[in-house]
């Protein structure tokens, strides 16, 4: 995903209210990894590192699920709602190891082939792209609406 997750993070946490933020943030936290990939020259795929990893945020998951109660928690809840999002839609077309520790294996539904010189453009002209622009387009239409009312 290029230009979707704070859109689909928008259309997740609608009825958050205050939580709204959490959830924007958590369904872009992960490409924080971003920093780290491109400090090191981009020689690791960024979704290799810890913050792109579902055990790591199950693990994250139980131990907010354990020890915070009350608005802690609702706050919690929602920026984790935000990640899992984030995980669910790099799967489509970008790669996600579902299956680590057991696996260091990618796991995606679709391949966006290097067609081009640039991954950017083979990412957008390939068909996944739409569904980021439904997502997008979803989301700017309800802020829209929401903003006229």
């Amino acid at each position: 995903m290029l230009i979707a997750h704070l859109p689909s993070g928008y259309l997740l946490a609608r009825g958050a209210g205050w939580r709204m933020a959490a959830c924007l943030a958590g369904a872009v936290f992960p490409d924080l990894d971003m920093i780290r990939f491109w400090l090191e020259g981009g020689r690791i795929h960024h979704h290799a590192y810890f913050t792109h990893l579902p055990a790591f945020w199950a693990g994250v998951s139980l131990v907010a699920l354990v020890v915070l109660r009350g608005a802690r928690l609702g706050w919690a809840l929602a920026f984790l709602a935000g990640v899992w999002l984030h995980l669910c839609l790099d799967t489509v077309a970008g790669d996600v190891m579902w299956l680590w520790p057991w696996s260091d294996r990618m796991i995606h539904l679709a391949e966006v082939p290097a067609t081009y010189d640039s991954w950017v453009i083979s990412f957008v002209l390939h068909w996944t792209f739409l569904l980021e622009l439904g997502i997008t387009a979803a989301a700017a239409g309800l802020f829209l609406r929401h903003r006229k009312t």
